[in-house]
């Protein structure tokens, strides 16, 4: 019968469970590593080398799927302790409030004291209590409107909520614009300058470098002032702020354009595939993009049969006129004339 030390048995096992550890241990390290030096994405197994990795969420561990080592453990989860299986019970449980947004007076984490006079449960606040709510709700709109700097956003914020709504567009605009606002408030850029000027020409510089630009035609509809006011105002920013402002492009007008007409996707889609034809040949070179978009519209409706892109229905949009328009469509088609089928030429023959 052969005899079996238990000591060294048990100090081989130790050096193999230590070293093991300190393979767990490396596997973390390396990924940082990875990640700082950006020389990849993908983490691999310190162990055999294999990059199929899988987490368990519900015991905290990274796995190896090839050959089962743990490579960590003892992982933070980062999400809620608790479950939801409706809107109601999320309502009740979340312990935090909503993003962070600089289009709201106090960035939406201010405190509120309605005149509601009712406690954050729905119910009556005492008779007792209902001066002491009084001075506080005074001294909460005071506290608001103490400096110059909260004062001029109590009337610029609404402004730009109310431009926005007109013009219908996106929160993220709206929330740049606020942003910038801010900041020129800040640098001293607005004192001196129409409110209305400097949020219009705002919206102006956000949206063209977001690719949803608008027309001067357009905000000075919205705003109440004149375009040449408001070109002013985008100049000064444009100068003391330093912003880039991105090259416009008569593609970037299409979508606004086919929305407020209700043109269709398929006219659209050809609009937009007349203008990269024509861009390739040289024909938008120095002619206003507006134009060429309101004039790759046309085209498209009269080559696709739309009727929304009538000739009475495209000279109504901001910022273009019936002869820009019919000299536009004529350049764009002599562009596109290779492209077309012999139906869509006798269709182009019978428009003009």
């Amino acid at each position: 019968m052969v005899e079996v030390d238990t000591e060294k048995v048990k100090k081989k096992m130790g050096k193999i469970l230590e070293k093991r550890r300190e393979e767990r241990m490396e596997g973390p390290r390396e990924r940082e590593e990875i990640e700082e030096e950006g020389e990849g994405d993908t983490f691999k197994c310190p162990d055999c080398g294999s990059t199929k990795l899988m987490t368990d969420h519900k015991h905290g561990e990274m796995i190896c799927s090839s050959c089962g080592v743990v490579i960590e453990e003892s992982m933070i989860s980062f999400g809620a302790e608790w479950r939801v299986f409706d809107d109601d019970q999320k309502y009740k449980k979340e312990r935090t409030g909503g993003a962070v947004k600089f289009s709201k007076i106090g960035k939406g984490v201010t405190t509120e004291i309605d005149r509601y006079d009712r406690d954050f449960k729905g119910g009556a606040i005492p008779t007792e209590s209902k001066a002491q709510i009084y001075r506080l709700r005074k001294w909460q709109r005071r506290a608001r409107m103490a400096d110059s700097f909260n004062r001029n956003l109590s009337v610029a914020l609404p402004e730009l909520e109310r431009m926005c709504a007109f013009l219908n567009v996106s929160d993220n605009i709206k929330e740049e614009c606020a942003k910038m606002y801010r900041q020129s408030i800040s640098e001293g850029l607005v004192r001196g300058r129409s409110i209305e000027s400097i949020i219009a020409a705002m919206i102006y510089i956000v949206s063209r470098n977001m690719m949803v630009p608008k027309t001067l035609e357009k905000l000075e509809e919205a705003s109440g002032v004149n375009k040449r006011e408001i070109g002013r105002s985008y100049r000064f920013i444009v100068r003391n702020l330093g912003v880039k402002m991105r090259v416009e492009r008569a593609a970037d007008f299409i979508p606004g354009f086919a929305s407020e007409l209700g043109i269709s996707g398929e006219t659209e889609a050809k609009a937009v595939e007349i203008l990269d034809t024509a861009t390739r040949k040289g024909v938008t070179a120095g002619r206003g993009p507006v134009g060429m978009a309101a004039a790759a519209l046309k085209l498209a409706g009269l080559l696709m049969g739309d009727k929304n892109a009538e000739h009475r229905r495209i000279v109504t949009l901001p910022g273009v006129t019936k002869t820009t328009i019919d000299q536009r469509v004529k350049q764009l088609s002599k562009a596109v004339d290779e492209n077309l089928t012999e139906e869509q030429r006798k269709r182009l023959r019978y428009s003009f």
